[in-house]
């Protein structure tokens, strides 16, 4: 298991060529990457990401174990970025292996649920006009919660 909280941008195939190599015993390998995308209202010029050193790598592991258990994972990656990013560039990478592919693409998507809605990140839209807006909370992420747990969500 990786989890990586990272300014630096990363390389999707060499990621995910090195997760996969390292998976022999896996019958399956699910990946997914994140994309910083425009604004609701258009104009997106960037988006500033923050997170508490320490904190949010410890609350991104407690997720991840808890993923490796549910649906017996023979590893996992999670990597997210922080700091300014432009439209276009790649903000997060969630990676499962298994012996079966319906539990790899689960425990993924559970991955990617939990780090929309409860990720200790703080993402900031800055417009090009000059204006900046919090990213905020939307009921379909929460939503999209309370599948996995009755209501509950992830690791609470």
């Amino acid at each position: 298991m990786r989890i990586s909280v990272q300014e630096a941008a990363f390389e999707l195939g060499a990621e995910s060529d090195a997760f996969a190599a390292g998976v022999a015993n896996a019958g399956a390998v699910v990946t997914f990457t994140g994309v910083v995308r425009d604004a609701d209202q258009g104009g997106l010029q960037a988006m500033e990401i923050e997170h508490y050193p320490g904190m949010t790598e410890k609350a991104l592991t407690a997720i991840a174990e808890e993923a490796m258990d549910r649906w017996s994972l023979a590893d996992t990656l999670v990597i997210h970025r922080h700091g300014r990013l432009a439209p276009g560039e790649r903000i997060m990478m969630v990676a499962t292996a298994a012996r079966h592919r319906k539990d790899a693409f689960e425990a993924a998507e559970y991955l990617m649920d939990y780090l929309k809605s409860r990720a200790p990140f703080w993402k900031k839209e800055i417009l090009s006009g000059g204006g900046a807006d919090w990213v905020a909370a939307k009921d379909a992420d929460e939503d999209a919660l309370k599948r996995w747990q009755g209501g509950k969500s992830p690791a609470s």
